[in-house]
């Protein structure tokens, strides 16, 4: 896997230089960039990945938290930049979708399919949930049944005081987990995970070649990801496909692409855990990170973006988090789950891409 994300990037990465300079048709354009920021995003994760475990476990979830959605935090931002809100809330709400019900339903489906039952650490999942209903049913709904009646300054004051919040309670859930609650949820982990953890205490690369891949490729993700912006309007009319099903399909799965593969990888190993963690992990940081800060950012922009998403958005995101939590609050699970999870994605993307 490593050595195709290699070429990827080798063939990529130049070819979405020379084509920006050559004016290549911005359909193919499209495309290549998608391919190559994948590619990249696979390296940014190994080097996060590396430094996580060189720098020790606090510091390590520390950048596991700030870089796990780095690529899609640098897409919506310049999709922000050039005022396409619409895309950037629903690229959102496809990360939510897709990390709790494409990736957790693969990862549950494959490893199914070669174990019978599979286990987790019914603790962790536990409290992802609850902050997963708290950041989804509770801050997400707030704004949209408040703003009925409020003007739109108003709209944006509370947006960015329910930002606020969100960040505060994330930091504050970093460091329950990785501070002062660290011994619990690591003696559990190691009861059940045995020598997986030992094999995750290895780092990849040396720290300071790891720190130099996260640098190149966080560079080479934000020039190609300006230019994807470019793309997506012509895309849209060539295709057919709505702001709405670009941001929630599109740009979600290219965002995350890389760490789709590793969970699906992680649970056809039999590593629950590190699977599970990356489905509901990702989401909390998508969540309780990257929303929050896009709509601070959005200050600095000409369109400010309230955190106000559309009736469609919020229904398939509570439906996704209870979906999810239902299945997997019980610490294990089956293809059958996998395939139910699947099934509910494939049923809001046919929505979408007809909307």
């Amino acid at each position: 896997m490593n050595r195709l994300f290699l070429v990827i990037v080798a063939i990529g990465v130049p070819l979405s230089v020379i084509g920006s300079f050559l004016h290549f048709p911005q359909v193919i354009m499209f495309t290549v960039y998608c391919i190559a920021i994948i590619g990249l995003a696979s390296f940014m994760g190994r080097a996060t990945e590396s430094l996580a475990i060189i720098a020790g476990p606090r510091i390590g979830g520390l950048l596991n938290a700030t870089f796990g959605n780095a690529v899609e935090l640098i897409i919506s931002f310049f999709a922000l930049k050039q005022g396409l809100t619409a895309i950037v809330l629903a690229s959102l709400t496809g990360s939510v979708i897709g990390n709790l019900l494409l990736v957790a339903g693969l990862s549950f489906f494959v490893g199914g399919l070669k174990y019978k039952r599979q286990v987790f650490n019914v603790h962790d999942a536990r409290h992802n949930s609850g902050l997963l209903m708290f950041a989804i049913i509770v801050a997400f709904v707030i704004p949209e049944v408040f703003s009925m009646e409020m003007a739109e300054n108003k709209q944006f004051v509370l947006s960015i005081g329910i930002s606020i919040v969100m960040i505060l309670l994330y930091v504050a859930a970093l460091y329950f987990k990785l501070v002062s609650h660290r011994g619990v949820y690591v003696a559990k982990q190691e009861g059940m995970q045995g020598e997986a953890e030992t094999e995750e205490e290895t780092p990849e690369w040396s720290g300071k070649f790891a720190t130099v891949i996260l640098l190149l490729s966080t560079i080479a993700v934000a020039y190609i990801s300006e230019r994807l912006v470019h793309t997506f309007d012509t895309v849209g009319e060539q295709f057919g496909w709505s702001e709405l099903f670009i941001g929630v399909i599109i740009v979600a799965i290219v965002g995350n692409a890389a760490e789709h593969a590793s969970a699906v990888i992680m649970a056809y190993k039999n590593k629950m855990d590190v699977a599970v963690e990356i489905a509901f992990g990702s989401t909390l940081q998508v969540a309780m990170m990257v929303a929050p800060i896009l709509v601070i950012s959005s200050l600095f922009f000409d369109k400010q973006m309230p955190l106000i998403f559309s009736l469609p958005e919020l229904i398939a995101m509570a439906s996704s988090v209870l979906l999810t939590v239902i299945l997997s609050n019980d610490g294990d699970t089956n293809w059958f789950e996998g395939a139910t999870l699947l099934a509910a994605y494939f049923i809001m993307a046919i929505g979408f891409f007809l909307l």
